[in-house]
């Protein structure tokens, strides 16, 4: 790595805008403290690529039995896929969401924060104290999670993301406890939304198109072309059925599902998924 890690407010003045190599991160923090609040979160900053490298090969690797991660972000990540261990995942699956984790933490330390958020990249980590609360955009419409809500992550995986998909998913958008947990769970989700061998949809090796891709050999998907209703409707089924299954073992809250126009929630109550608006009570 020869470039130095970044930081930059962003033309509002309010939010602060960390960078180092594949990390991009928005912050934001509400109340007087954010200017220390900030000054906390750069000096974090100057360590979360390199701790990283220097796990990377088991980062990238399914978890072994008996292994210690020394970097808290890759335990973060390690924990967040622990879970999942009954498919193929590796820790990687989580890497986003572990580092806005990570990164809030370090933001309001020893601070009286009413409100913060660590944006990176979509996967976001946030703060909330009694009476705040948080919107963002979703697949299905505006997220708005309260202090009251067991919610603290959301992260979005898919087709159209930062990352390969063995899915077909436009977006899948989780909420769960912490970011890592929402990153690990939309990547598992957006991988079920799939039709195996469909003429229309195009996989690549994960290898050719990233050689140190934690997928290997993996077929992941390029491209999807024209689908049936009946076969966006049994696509999102698949997702659907292990978001439910998800939710109901506790690993999420609630998740957001679109395909090609459909959109699939679920939620907390039965008739929040035929609004198609996630949304917490």
């Amino acid at each position: 790595m020869t470039a130095r890690p970044t930081a930059a407010f962003l033309p509002d003045g309010r939010r602060l805008h960390l960078n180092h190599g594949p990390i991009d991160l928005i912050i934001e923090v509400f109340g007087p403290e954010r200017e220390s609040c900030y000054g906390q979160a750069t000096r974090r900053f100057e360590t979360v690529l390199t701790g990283l490298v220097s796990e990377l090969p088991a980062l990238r690797t399914p978890i072994m039995d008996g292994h210690r991660f020394t970097n808290p972000i890759a335990r973060r990540m390690a924990k967040a896929v622990q879970p999942h261990r009954d498919v193929f995942v590796t820790p990687m699956a989580a890497v986003a969401g572990a580092v806005a984790d990570e990164m809030l933490e370090a933001l309001i330390a020893d601070r009286q924060v009413p409100k913060a958020y660590v944006n990176n990249g979509g996967d976001i980590a946030f703060h909330l104290t009694s009476g705040e609360r948080i919107t963002a955009a979703g697949p299905a419409g505006p997220i708005e999670i309260g202090y009251d809500d067991d919610t603290r992550g959301l992260a979005t995986s898919g087709t159209g993301g930062r990352s390969h998909s063995f899915g077909i998913a436009d977006a899948v958008t989780v909420a769960a406890r912490t970011a890592a947990e929402a990153d690990a769970a939309a990547t598992l989700i957006a991988n079920a939304i799939d039709l195996p061998g469909h003429p229309a949809i195009s996989r690549e090796r994960a290898s050719d198109l990233s050689p140190d891709s934690d997928l290997g050999d993996r077929l992941v998907t390029t491209s999807v072309g024209r689908l049936a209703g009946d076969e966006v409707e049994e696509a999102l089924r698949q997702g659907e059925a292990l978001a439910c299954r998800m939710r109901a073992e506790g690993r999420i809250r609630e998740a957001a599902l679109s395909l090609k126009g459909q959109v699939r929630v679920v939620a907390s109550e039965p008739e929040t998924r035929n609004a198609g608006v996630l949304l917490h009570a």
